[in-house]
């Protein structure tokens, strides 16, 4: 094997080693709908909306019909809160969410950590860190997070209060 190939050879293995290696920090971007899970939440949430007044002057459309014939969900943009709860191995845990929608895409995210145990603390920061770039530009139909930045369950409480906005907004 001449050095040209070995270095060919050792490139690939090294690239190869590296996707595998990242492949166990992945994150669910849920980049299109086919990747999207759809779970229906399982513990009770509260919320409230907080509508902006850009929201108050934008004109709110009821469900819609396609050409096709199904139906198409709109909701009124603004800016919406609820709070999630999941079950991590400390008990119960909450997180509050903050989004604002415009034509139904998710133009901003904030997730305020709720915990009061260490660990679970440390993974809601992580994954307040790392929703925006996962949800930002997404319509908000088209979003179920199953993990980010390593925090897998506090995407339950995630995914719940995102369910209650998606009820607040309609």
């Amino acid at each position: 094997m001449n050095t040209r190939q070995k270095k060919i050879a050792l490139a690939t293995m090294s690239g190869l080693s590296l996707s595998v290696a990242l492949a166990g920090c992945a994150t669910d971007t849920a980049s299109s709908s086919a990747e999207a899970q759809t779970v229906a939440p399982t513990t009770a949430s509260t919320s409230s909306a907080a509508t902006s007044s850009a929201a108050a002057s934008s004109t709110a459309t009821d469900s819609a019909t396609t050409d096709s014939g199904s139906s198409a969900s709109t909701y009124t943009d603004g800016t919406y809160e609820a709070t999630g709860t999941y079950t991590s191995p400390n008990g119960q845990e909450e997180v509050d969410v903050s989004i604002t929608l415009a034509n139904d895409v998710i133009t901003a995210v904030t997730v305020t950590p709720q915990a009061s145990n260490p660990n679970s603390v440390r993974y809601q920061n992580e994954f307040a860190d790392g929703i925006a770039a996962v949800v930002v530009g997404q319509d908000i139909d088209e979003i179920q997070v199953s993990r980010v930045a390593g925090s897998s369950l506090t995407s339950g409480g995630f995914n719940e209060a995102v369910e209650t906005i998606k009820s607040e907004a309609a």
